[in-house]
């Protein structure tokens, strides 16, 4: 989609939250996928949603694309080097308190060793072990997507 058009969404989502009364962020994540398995990452404890696991990923800053937002927060928190692929899931969630809006990239990990820079804990993980860890609500859906498309996974 060119980036004009994806803006024009945006905004158009933004103004949708604002009468709402709530403020909307936008999150870019990231499906990093290296030799078969996918990392996710655990939230700090004093963070909204503390504890939960989550795909790696932040906030977009303004001017920034989505694909650009990745690539900062992923050095910024991990400290690894990726590759964004396509885009494999977007989606708006409410919480009581914000509304988040998320587009989850398919990603290849290109160099770098996970740290926990911004994140309590690492993992990578198989297809199976998902159900292992508890994610967002905001999550569903996307999990639901993984487990039903194992050659996501290669």
């Amino acid at each position: 989609m060119p980036i004009e058009k994806q803006q024009s969404r945006d905004a158009a989502a933004n103004r949708q939250s604002a009468i709402g009364n709530r403020p909307f962020i936008e999150v870019s994540a990231g499906l990093v996928f290296r030799a078969g398995k996918l990392l996710i990452t655990q939230r700090r404890a004093g963070a909204h949603l503390g504890g939960l696991w989550e795909f790696p990923g932040g906030k977009r800053e303004p001017g920034e694309t989505f694909e650009e937002c990745l690539v900062r927060e992923l050095r910024e928190e991990l400290g690894i080097e990726i590759i964004v692929g396509e885009i494999l899931e977007s989606l708006t969630h409410d919480y009581p308190e914000k509304s988040v809006h998320l587009k989850f990239f398919c990603c290849r990990w290109r160099q770098g060793e996970p740290q926990t820079l911004g994140c309590a804990d690492f993992r990578w993980i198989l297809g199976p072990e998902l159900n292992d860890y508890k994610f967002p609500a905001a999550d569903a859906q996307l999990l639901k997507l993984l487990r039903d498309r194992p050659q996501i996974w290669v």
